[in-house]
């Protein structure tokens, strides 16, 4: 009497030649980044903050070669709040000098950003599917544009009134001459802090593209988000309410500007 296979039976034989498992697909999709050991990701890492490092430091010496326009540039806003005939005084003998190589080292830094936001993207993109992957090209060209965008906010508006509030204490008794290292430092800390907070709508675009957050999720924890931009603003400026607004101001903006981006680029869902 012959035997016949049960049906649970012929479901496990494997393939026959040419034949492929129906399943290959959908497991080579959701494998698509490949996976990667903790010494595979720390080597990863390394790689990429080496070549960061290196075109900061390429640009470093790009700048060095055009440091005249780059210090009138930055000066500029510095210069503007002080009486007249008044000057940034510097105390150390080596002050000045440093305050060029760190000029051009911020100037060196915004070169740099296309080539450091690639290798940003190029550390996580292991980790996403082969169709996330595409989005390289304009994750690099957002990420720069707000950079730059957010520097020259803080050059042009948030510094030069915040320079303007701290100057206008000045009496009949003090005169406001400020050291250049103070100044400056200043100015590099609302610079960076305005080009980090602008890469918020470019952070929102691909989460919300990969399914992370969608635009109701934004609009839910509103009240949530004003607490921590007005926390984070606290953190990033000096302890002056106008500054504090001043940066407060723009974040909420694009906070609103994010939900759009996400409502226009989320994810469908498939329920």
């Amino acid at each position: 009497m012959a035997l016949v296979p049960s049906p649970d039976q012929s479901s496990t034989e494997p393939p026959g030649p040419g034949e492929r498992d129906s399943h290959d697909d959908a497991s080579n999709e959701n494998d698509a980044g490949g996976k990667m050991s903790f010494l595979d990701h720390l080597n990863e890492l390394r790689r990429r903050l080496i070549v960061s490092f290196v075109t900061l430091f390429v640009g470093l010496l790009i700048c060095l070669g055009f440091i005249g326009p780059i210090f009138d540039f930055i000066m500029e806003p510095l210069t503007r709040v002080l009486p007249e005939d008044g000057m940034l005084v510097y105390t150390e003998p080596t002050e000045a000098f440093f305050l060029n190589i760190k000029m051009a080292a911020l100037a060196g830094l915004l070169l740099a950003t296309p080539v450091i936001m690639s290798q940003v993207w190029l550390f996580v993109a292991p980790g996403l599917y082969a169709h996330e992957k595409k989005f390289a090209i304009p994750f690099v060209i957002l990420a720069t544009g707000f950079f730059f965008g957010g520097a020259l906010f803080a050059h042009y508006l948030l510094f030069p009134i915040a320079w303007g509030f701290f100057a206008s204490f000045g009496s009949d008794y003090m005169a406001f001459m400020p050291r250049i290292q103070p100044a400056f430092t200043l100015y590099v800390r609302l610079v960076l802090a305005c080009g980090v907070v602008f890469q918020l709508p470019t952070v929102v675009l691909f989460l919300a593209r990969m399914g992370v957050v969608t635009h109701k999720f934004l609009i839910r924890n509103f009240k949530y988000a004003v607490l921590f931009i007005v926390i984070f603003g606290a953190l990033l400026t000096p302890p002056d309410v106008v500054t504090q607004l001043m940066l407060a101001a723009p974040m909420l903006l694009l906070y609103v500007l994010s939900i759009g981006i996400a409502w226009l680029f989320e994810k469908p869902r498939t329920d």
